[in-house]
């Protein structure tokens, strides 16, 4: 994996092979990027990343200059993994060790940004719960998008809040807006 650009471009990141990720590709991620460009500002930007995994799309957002960065994900080895990388680049993020549904029901601050990246694996009713949770607990700031990574065997269309998709490859973007 590596940091398409910012002031980290080009820096590859090894992730041990134990963890249990799907990292985002460099095509999508860079695709993804290329729409956020012209949609937000980094610099002030709060971030919430939730099954943060490797913190592949944190280290994107730190790398553009945000700074309010916060990865959640329940594997101990991949929060570990983040908070080392996060040092090694001299990065603040905030990572939180908890399962993604019942920190969503319990967390009281608002983000400019949510980027959610769950297991491909999950049944539509567990994906759509995300945007249940980000909007019945008013999680996002005026103006705010939720984005949600998923298989293009999943179909989130239906889903309240939902504006569109962008498919690349196997992988697929739904956002999300008031």
């Amino acid at each position: 994996m590596r940091i398409i650009s910012g002031k980290f471009k080009g820096k590859r990141l090894i992730a041990p092979k134990t963890l249990p990720v799907r990292p985002t590709t460099d095509m999508a991620k860079e695709a993804l990027f290329n729409i956020l460009n012209f949609q937000i500002d980094f610099d002030n930007v709060k971030l919430l990343d939730l099954f943060a995994g490797t913190g592949n799309i944190s280290y994107e957002f730190i790398s553009r200059g945000t700074t309010d960065v916060t990865a959640v994900d329940q594997n101990y080895g991949c929060v570990k993994f983040i908070n080392k990388t996060a040092k090694e680049l001299d990065a603040e993020i905030q990572t939180v060790k908890s399962d993604v549904f019942k920190y969503l029901e319990k967390v009281k601050s608002k983000h400019d940004v949510i980027f959610a990246d769950p297991p491909y694996g999950l049944e539509l009713a567990e994906f759509q719960k995300i945007p249940y949770f980000v909007f019945e607990n008013d999680l996002l700031n005026k103006d705010g998008i939720l984005i949600i990574e998923h298989s293009k065997y999943t179909d989130l269309s239906e889903t309240n809040h939902f504006t569109e998709s962008r498919k690349y490859g196997s992988s697929v973007f739904s956002f999300f807006k008031i």
